[in-house]
């Protein structure tokens, strides 16, 4: 166990007890004193950083990384139904092992102490505010009593039972279910990730797109480079060069921002994928759109040349908005050299790397509620919209429910994801999107703070999400330990999202 320099022992005083004897660790919540056995203590930590869940246990604090694994920890002052108070420097997490180590919030330790059989009472006639139910028994001290927690009991305290309308419903809604429809739906439509660059709006098909990531505060050049390559960086162990899009298009240059986003982009075929991130302006949308509205760029404007990358243009709102889609092969015929200024000796086996790593990686869309990170996988979104500036109400609906808008002439229904989480409203704002779902076969909408990136994550950091006792069905699935960038992103379930009652209620607002 990792010892706490500031906890006293009496193991000095007491060296000649008996073999029967046990050690416990106490420690103090408001001015009760309490103990759990030595022997199920793995370690004493100061208080870390953590997440918070949605729709978890009430007693849970949140969630923390443990040198890599995923530690959650429960407020025992929560436990106890005592107010809250600040943490300070003399707050630790007891972490205790029952196969997976879980932790508890102390206000502050006290000792490690030893006791005999007979200084142990059970818990009959104690004179209590605590729930007996998680005590063991009580040590009978000289200046008191010191009551004895059984761990066990304490991680399975407060999980909540399911509300009373989902009772005997399921919770793994099968995806299949309206699948057959969506098929004939999405047959004749395309997906563009869109961009803005000097006030207009692009897009690459989404099949191009391996991930959007921020522009990293270090960005190495490369001496003799191409005007339009701004340097390279290493993204997850391999070398990424990086091209302005703003210098490629002969675009006066502003230097980079906070809204500025690398799209990483691929093209190529099998074995010969070749990636090359492109900074934009900032980064808009997912749009899903009907090829009916997308023309080709028309011989007048490609003739001279000048538009060669842009291969078509997307009609949306009548025409009110034009998207330039860029054609991936086009734009890097000027950058392939930029690309090969990357590349090594060993570009088959590099190549077979490579393919190996993307195997060995999941993709996901990262958004962001209150101040946790979330991430779904990229194949069920199926588009990221602005929120409009107004929503119709539907009567009679959930609260969750913010309302209903026209998406290219089909009704969405659309989630308030905060309200959904049992979040804090906020005002709407710019930055909030709207993520578009497929759940049994109804296309949802769900309002989030922002989307930040498009993120490929090694299979090898994603676990299992503890067991929370979770409401909703437990729509966190997964939980993704990024331990070197100090970031843990909750990984949803698309289809747990809502429970079958629910998605009733869209349906009827639809």
């Amino acid at each position: 166990m990792s010892h706490d320099p500031h906890i006293p022992s009496e193991s000095g005083d007491r060296s000649a007890a008996s073999a029967t004897a046990r050690q416990f660790v106490t420690f103090l919540i408001d001015r009760e004193t309490y103990a759990v056995p030595l022997a199920e203590v793995q370690e004493i930590i100061r208080l870390p950083e953590m997440v918070d869940v949605p729709l978890a246990p009430q007693n849970l604090a949140g969630l923390a990384n443990l040198r890599g694994t995923v530690l959650p920890v429960t407020s025992l002052r929560r436990v106890f139904g005592l107010p809250e108070r600040a943490h300070d420097d003399a707050t630790r997490v007891v972490v205790v092992s029952q196969g997976t180590p879980f932790g508890f919030v102390v206000d502050r330790m006290a000792s490690v102490v030893t006791s005999e059989p007979s200084e142990i009472d059970g818990t009959e006639g104690l004179q209590s505010t605590v729930d007996t139910d998680m005590l063991s028994g009580i040590i009978r001290r000289v200046g008191g009593m010191v009551m004895i927690i059984d761990p066990t009991r304490l991680m399975q305290s407060g999980a909540p039972s399911r509300p009373a309308d989902r009772k005997g419903e399921r919770t793994d809604i099968p995806a299949e279910a309206g699948a057959a429809r969506a098929e004939t739906t999405v047959s004749d439509e395309i997906q563009l990730v869109s961009f803005g660059l000097a006030g207009q709006e692009y897009a690459l098909p989404i099949e191009h797109v391996q991930e959007i990531v921020q522009v990293p505060d270090v960005v190495n050049t490369v001496p003799r480079a191409d005007a339009s390559m701004i340097g390279v960086i290493n993204l997850r162990d391999r070398l990424l060069p990086l091209v302005s899009l703003r210098t490629l298009f002969g675009l006066a240059e502003t230097g980079l921002c906070d809204q500025s986003r690398i799209v990483v982009v691929s093209w190529g075929g099998q074995g010969a994928a070749r990636s090359v991130g492109i900074v934009t302006d900032t980064v808009k949308e997912v749009l899903r759109v009907p090829r009916a509205i997308v023309d080709p760029l028309p011989d007048l404007l490609s003739g001279g040349g000048s538009l060669r990358e842009v291969e078509a243009i997307c009609r949306i709102d009548q025409g009110k908005r034009l998207v330039s889609i860029l054609s991936a092969e086009r734009l890097f015929d000027a950058a392939t050299r930029l690309e090969g200024t990357t590349t090594d000796q060993t570009g088959t086996a590099k190549d077979e790397r490579m393919s190996q790593k993307a195997e060995d990686e999941e993709q996901f869309v990262v958004f962001r509620l209150a101040s946790e990170e979330y991430g779904v996988r990229i194949d069920a979104v199926h588009e990221i919209v602005r929120v409009p500036e107004q929503l119709t109400r539907v009567p009679r609906t959930p609260p969750f429910i913010e309302g209903v808008v026209n998406l290219r002439g089909a009704v969405l229904p659309v989630v308030d994801q905060r309200r959904r989480f049992q979040l804090p409203d906020t005002e709407r704002n710019d930055r909030q999107r709207i993520m578009v779902f497929l759940i049994e076969g109804v296309r949802t909408g769900f309002i989030v703070d922002a989307v930040s990136e498009v993120l490929r994550i090694p299979r090898a950091v994603i676990g299992p999400a503890p067991d929370l006792g979770q409401d909703g069905g437990g729509a966190v699935d997964r939980i993704a330990n990024l331990a070197e960038s100090k970031r843990i992103i909750m990984l949803l379930d698309v289809a747990r999202l809502l429970s079958r009652s629910e998605v009733a209620d869209l349906r009827q607002a639809a």
